[in-house]
């Protein structure tokens, strides 16, 4: 089952290789703290893609990475701070690569000049098996035993005002 709770993390760095492998692991363990264990491959090699897009290829390497849970979506945010990081044939590649293994992502400047991108998954509950009737299994144990006979209502010591007139008509 996964977590009902709203959750928001938010990682300010400074890109370099060994960085990466850090990163990957602080966002795989948030993501497992949040019980979305299924996503932590997914998002973690996606973030990773565009952290070392980033050391690559830009000159200011202070990123900003954040993960939103609205409880059916992550979402998943890299921001770098560089203006002169262009869609180079690289970068192209690892958008591409993000478009094929995200249920939705995209790209935008923030007020300050800054590139963003995004990418986010749907959590998706675990596998499903499909219910199948079943027939009633039989009951192995004695079958119930034959109420006892009631008494006749002649034999009550003190009979009812019903039970006179059923005497009384009976006669």
């Amino acid at each position: 089952m996964k977590t009902a709770v709203p959750r928001y993390y938010h990682l300010d760095v400074e890109v370099s290789p060994e960085r990466v492998g850090q990163v990957r692991r602080i966002l795989a363990a948030h993501l497992r703290f949040w019980r979305l264990e299924d996503l932590v491959e997914p998002v973690c090699s996606g973030a990773e893609m565009l952290l070392r897009a980033i050391d690559e290829h830009a000159g200011d390497k202070n990123t900003s990475i954040e993960m939103w849970w609205n409880r059916q979506h992550l979402i998943t945010a890299v921001a770098g701070n560089d203006h002169a990081l262009r869609p180079d044939p690289d970068l192209r590649s690892c958008l591409q690569h993000l478009a094929a293994h995200s249920d939705g992502w995209g790209c935008c400047a923030t007020d300050t000049g800054a590139k963003v991108i995004w990418f986010s998954r749907r959590a998706r509950s675990g596998e499903r098996v499909p219910l199948v009737a079943t027939s009633p299994a039989p009951i192995t144990r004695e079958g119930l035993e034959v109420p006892r006979e009631t008494m006749p209502v002649a034999r009550l010591s003190r009979p009812s005002v019903d039970a006179r007139c059923v005497l009384e008509g009976a006669r």
